[in-house]
């Protein structure tokens, strides 16, 4: 795992993720993925729409989950 991806659910990260934090976290996946820290001008927008895929996926992931014992889900 990229080790620059931080946990983003309760009770490791003490407040609701923002939408800054998924797409941090998003990034740095689709980086690692494609081994290109910055895409090329011909690549960057799949490399874009990568990062939009793995941001709402991520998303829809943390308004999903239900902790034990870290209070309510997210709202969305």
């Amino acid at each position: 795992m990229c080790r620059s991806i931080k946990t983003l659910r309760p009770p490791v990260l003490p407040e609701e993720a923002t939408a800054e934090d998924i797409r941090a976290a998003a990034l740095q996946y689709v980086r690692k993925v494609s081994g290109f820290r910055a895409p090329a001008a011909h690549n960057q927008e799949v490399f874009d729409r990568a990062v939009e895929a793995v941001a709402q996926a991520t998303a829809e992931l943390l308004d999903g989950l239900e902790v034990r014992g870290a209070g309510t889900r997210r709202a969305g």
